[in-house]
């Protein structure tokens, strides 16, 4: 399963067995702007669904990044804290933030695929 997952709080969300890899969607980055600084959580911290793990700050507005599951920080992006601005080249792609050590699979159902967020962002542009 290597589909991407969204959340509500505009995180994406992709499974790669154990391991989820989970980043700001493309939509949430245009709204930010220009992005300066990004703090992740530390690796081996536990972290709650919907739980806040990171802030990331833009020339507009700081925003925090929550996670859309439970589980474990097993890895941290430093090359997007190194260069904030990636996340507004490649949101979806190289500029993930952090991966987890998934907790409870179950969890992972409650999220949108694509076209769900697609919609959702239709009817919630703010």
């Amino acid at each position: 399963m290597n589909d991407k997952k969204f959340s509500k709080q505009h995180e994406w969300i992709s499974i790669e067995g154990e391991v989820a890899t989970i980043g700001i969607t493309k939509h949430a980055a245009e709204m930010l702007g220009d992005i300066v600084f990004v703090e992740l959580p530390e690796k081996g911290k536990n972290v709650e669904k919907e739980g806040q793990a990171g802030v990331v700050e833009s020339t507009k507005a700081a925003s925090d990044i929550y996670t859309p599951i439970t589980g474990e920080i097993v890895e941290t992006n430093q090359s997007i804290v190194d260069d904030p601005a990636e996340i507004n080249k490649n949101p979806e792609g190289t500029a993930w933030l952090f991966k987890i050590k998934i907790k409870n699979k179950s969890e992972l159902d409650e999220l949108m695929n694509r076209a769900d967020y697609e919609k959702f962002v239709k009817e919630n542009p703010s």
